[in-house]
């Protein structure tokens, strides 16, 4: 079955499709003209016509009673969410993959953005400018937070209503064409955020037009998404269609599924299980590499389990315990979840097994979290030293940048670049970026905006920060949120972006940190000395990460190793701003690492060089 929106199909001719199964009769009504079209009823509860005399960029809106809306599933918004919508010709996108093949799960490294805040315009033409310096940098992938159009000018994205329009805000569908195409010509996958756990709560359609949602289920943000009640059918499908057009009209080569654990389904296919299956067919048939990375808070393995198995057949998923162990361990940190973190038991469990909750005791959930993983790699897992939501849910939205010293920040680079895992860089982390990361919205609605405010506060009270936020809806608050890159320029914050370099540099070169597999990774730790000390190998390779994250200089004994090591990068080194390394270049039977405190050391073993 055709998907719905506005087809065009050339020649001033186009298709509108709609699903409204409470309505008798719809019709589109062509601003240009003053024209009102009348569609016709068809199975399930669609309504459908082929209009002539229609071209690109045309304004519409559906006619429901004595009302009138945007539809569902519009494309393009060129006035924002209260706006009608407009016709888009999907040849005028242009999105060219120029040869471009995706990269494998294993070989990534993420860079998540957002939009607004990572320029000065706020725009995907102003977002291509900046892709060298990601390329130069080593990342493989970029990944925005959700595009779809919300109301105002400034909005995480999580509050969109029109789930298939690239917000207006950004440059609509044809910035985010440019966007994608550009790149795709440096050799960068485009990672996606899109939400199908809720609607945001201005400027929504949906619920005037069929049972999109349901109060059988609630969910922290409102209304739970109907996908397993009465009528559910076409709600997946308008749900699974914005995945694959995603990915077919816009060539994305991966979705970020937020907060999964927010989609309330009982039913005994799954819709994340079914959308799986789609973009992944679809994928298949198309001879691209697709991938599919979930957000849950739950641990639980069965969401990149093969369906075969019983599983959804997510590709990956975001860990937030790795976070968690390593924010509490840098920071000392133990306010609301974190309780269960900060013991660098919980960081080596979280670094080799994905999870460092398995089904253990959490004081903070007060009950068992997690089941155990046996079967979770290394690809499974994407981690993170910080991400929009550890910053941004703070009251200050602070950045690691002004909670630990300068040395411990690359301590941090180090362990999340080196780590098994698929790593995971937050936009002005590689290079100590201060502005915060603070929520921001515009709202049009006096009570809706007290509202936000409130929640917000009650939200920090809960967690146990007496810190005041800033107002979400004062412009200043997003203003405040935007990167500063001038200060790449200074000694301090270059070193640090010269150091992510050559981590990622040495991931990609180095075949034992080369991939994302905790088969052949092991982790011991200290927790007096709080050492941590990475072994990971390949058949003729071996590099061990040393993590001093004590007060003391720590001695290893390489004769305990084997062979002779090179010392690949010591932080404390004073390339990278350090006060100065301890340990020679190369070790053999009898030498010894010195590793100061706060500073980490990558040692390097192949059978080919000895």
């Amino acid at each position: 079955m055709s998907a719905q929106g506005a087809l065009w199909r050339g020649g001033g001719r186009c298709r509108f499709r709609v699903w409204a199964p409470r309505e008798q009769e719809v019709a589109v009504h062509l601003l240009e003209g003053d024209r009102v079209e009348k569609l016709t009823p068809a199975d399930l509860g669609y309504h459908e016509a082929i209009v002539e005399d229609v071209e690109p960029g045309a304004r519409y809106r559906y006619v429901l009673g004595d009302d009138e809306f945007a539809d569902p599933a519009s494309r393009w918004q060129p006035d924002g969410v209260h706006g009608p919508s407009a016709v888009l010709a999907l040849s005028s996108l242009g999105p060219s993959d120029a040869g471009f093949t995706n990269h494998r799960l294993e070989r990534s490294v993420f860079y998540e953005l957002h939009v607004g805040t990572f320029t000065a315009d706020g725009t995907f033409d102003a977002a291509i400018e900046h892709l060298d310096d990601l390329v130069d940098l080593g990342i493989t992938t970029v990944e925005l937070m959700p595009i779809a159009e919300f109301p105002g000018s400034r909005n995480w994205g999580y509050d969109g209503v029109l789930p298939y329009a690239a917000a207006s805000a950004y440059g609509g569908p044809h910035g985010f064409a440019r966007f994608v195409e550009a790149c795709h010509a440096r050799g960068l996958a485009v990672c996606l955020d899109v939400v199908y756990n809720h609607m945001g709560p201005e400027g929504g359609v949906l619920e005037r037009f069929g049972p999109y949602f349901t109060d059988r289920h609630q969910t922290p943000w409102g209304a739970a998404i109907n996908v397993d009640g009465p009528h559910s059918d076409e709600v997946r499908r308008y749900l699974i269609d914005n995945a694959l057009m995603w990915v077919r009209d816009f060539r994305v080569d991966a979705l970020r599924l937020d907060a999964i654990h927010g989609i309330f389904d009982m039913s005994p296919y799954p819709f994340l299980r079914a959308l799986a299956e789609e973009v992944h067919a679809a994928a298949k048939a198309t001879d691209r590499r697709i991938h599919l990375i979930a957000e849950s808070e739950t641990n639980d393995p069965g969401v990149v389990a093969d369906p075969s198995r019983g599983g959804l057949g997510m590709d990956a998923q975001w860990s937030d315990d790795f976070h968690h162990a390593l924010h509490a361990v840098v920071t000392g940190e133990r306010d609301g979840y974190y309780v269960d973190y900060g013991t660098m038991d919980a960081l080596g469990r979280a670094i080799t097994q994905g999870f460092a909750y398995q089904g253990q005791y959490s004081a903070y959930r007060r009950r068992a979290h997690g089941a155990p993983a046996p079967n979770l790699r290394g690809r499974h897992l994407v981690v993170c030293a910080q991400n929009h939501d550890q910053v941004g849910n703070r009251p200050a939205g602070e950045r690691l940048s002004v909670l630990i010293p300068f040395e411990r920040q690359k301590v941090v680079a180090g362990l999340v670049v080196l780590q098994p895992c698929v790593p995971l860089l937050f936009m002005g982390e590689e290079y100590g970026e201060t502005a915060p990361f603070l929520y921001f919205v515009t709202h049009s609605e006096s009570e809706l905006i007290e509202a936000v405010r409130e929640g917000r506060a009650r939200e920090f009270a809960g967690f146990g920060w007496a810190a005041e936020p800033p107002d979400p809806q004062d412009e200043r608050t997003f203003e405040r949120s935007k990167l500063d890159r001038s200060l790449s320029r200074s000694p301090q914050h270059r070193a640090l972006w010269g150091l992510h370099r050559e981590l990622l540099s040495m991931r990609r070169s180095v075949p034992a940190l080369a991939s994302a597999s905790n088969d052949t990774a092991a982790v011991r730790v200290d927790e007096s000395t709080r050492i941590v000390r990475m072994r990971r190998w390949t058949n003729d390779d071996e590099a061990v990460v040393i993590a001093n994250l004590g007060t003391e200089d720590t001695t290893i004994d390489v004769s305990t190793l084997g062979g002779l090591w090179r010392v690949l990068l010591d932080t404390a080194d004073e390339r990278w701003g350090g006060p100065g390394r301890l340990t020679p270049e190369e070790l053999g039977e009898g030498s010894a690492a010195r590793v100061r405190p706060d500073s980490l050391v990558v040692l390097h073993h192949s059978e080919e060089s000895a």
